[in-house]
This record gives structure tokens, sequence and C-alpha cells, in this order.
């Protein structure tokens, strides 16, 4: 578990990346230098610059301005490589980040990948990539019905990626921020002290406006 830097006086939460590199690098570019980051798993598989996107948010972390947390596709690349197989093993043949990157830079990844944290404690709010098994409560990389349904508020609001939708989405004391970037979406970063949220679309700037603000009043606002 990782637990807040308190010289951050904000944190933004960013939703699934799945490869988008360059709504990474402008999201990322748009949110205040001096606020903490958390990418909410799943930055790989499925995108089309997988190793810009990993390579991206590798360096927020060593930088100390983000954490990287565990998702499912992050968790499922490390099991695969472990299956001790020279060649590709068959659970890899549909692993869009096996086939960019290939068998040894997968490899060089597996580490890092393996330590990556399962969750992100604030003040009055949790990030967890899908959410927390309610038989436990500990942190469950492909839950959703279940956790929604028997959540009882008992770590404040938790913000999770994980479940592709239009737009941030609210169960109860839940925040859903995968808003679908590798599918033509968007990618969303969410601040649990202000509740506000920032948008970018993956689209190419040309197709139209590219960047929303919603206030903590629940306006929307296109920049």
């Amino acid at each position: 578990m990782t637990f807040p830097d308190r010289r951050s006086p904000r944190h933004w939460v960013i939703g699934d990346v799945h490869g988008c590199a360059e709504a990474l690098h402008r999201l990322v570019s748009l949110l205040p230098s001096n606020d903490r980051l958390v990418l909410c798993g799943d930055v790989i598989n499925r995108g089309t610059r997988i190793e810009a996107a990993m390579e991206l948010a590798w360096g927020l972390v060593r930088s100390n301005r983000a954490v990287w947390l565990k998702g499912n596709h992050e968790r499922d690349l490390v099991s695969h490589l472990d299956t001790g197989s020279t060649s590709c093993p068959p659970t890899l043949n549909g692993s869009d980040t096996y086939r960019q990157l290939g068998a040894s830079r997968c490899r060089l990844w597996r580490d890092r990948l393996d330590r990556l944290p399962l969750a992100y404690w604030g003040r009055g709010w949790v990030a967890t990539h899908a959410g927390f098994d309610p038989r436990t409560w500990e942190p469950d990389l492909n839950v959703r019905l279940a956790f929604w349904q028997a959540y009882d508020d008992r770590f404040g609001e938790v913000i999770v990626g994980h479940t592709p939708g239009p737009g941030l989405r609210r169960v109860g004391s839940i925040v859903l921020i995968d808003t679908g970037a590798c599918y033509g979406g968007q990618l969303t970063a969410y601040c649990p002290e202000t509740r506000q949220s920032l948008s970018v679309s993956t689209l190419p700037a040309e197709s139209g406006p590219s960047v929303a603000l919603t206030p903590a009043s629940g306006l929307h606002c296109v920049l």
C-alpha cells in the first residue's frame, strides 16, 4: 500500500491509459506541476504506443511526481511472463504489449510491474484499480458489481478505473474514472480534494475541442 506525501497539497488520479501516450502527455502537461499524480493501473495494452506510455509513466514515478498502481493488465503480463517458457507463452498471443515490445523488452519491465502497489491511500479517500473484495476488503483487480453493491463507505471515497464508460461516473462514494481513452474516448484525471476532473480527448485536435474541465459544482466547461 502507498500513503500520501504530506508535501503534496492535491492529488490527481488518472484513469486507464492503455497505451494512449499522447493523451497522457497532454493531460499531465495541463495538471499543476506541484500536485501528486496517481495512475490508476492498466497503463499497458490496447493502445498504439504502449511502450511510450510506460516510459512516460515510469519517468513520472522516478521523478517522484506520480505513483503507478497495478492494474489487471500489468498483473496478467507478469503472470504470463512467469510461466517459465523461453518461447512466447500461448497466453501472450493476444497481448498487445507483448506484440509491440517483444519478449526481451517485456522481461525488462517484469520486475517494475510486479512491484507496483495495489492502492494509494489519501485523507478520506483511496485509489485502486478496480475496487475491493467485499469478503476480505483487500484490493481486487477484477471486481466490479460485487464491490459496487457492497461498499459501505468504510474507506471514504474510492476512485477506480477498470470499467470504461462515457465520462466520469459515481456509484455512491465510488468514482469511476475510466473514460475509454483507448476506444476513442477521453483520458480523465480526478482530484479528490476538490472533486474537479480534467479530461483530454484521444482524437486529433482538428476534430474539435480537446480539453474539458468539470468543476466541483458539476458544471461542464470546454477549454
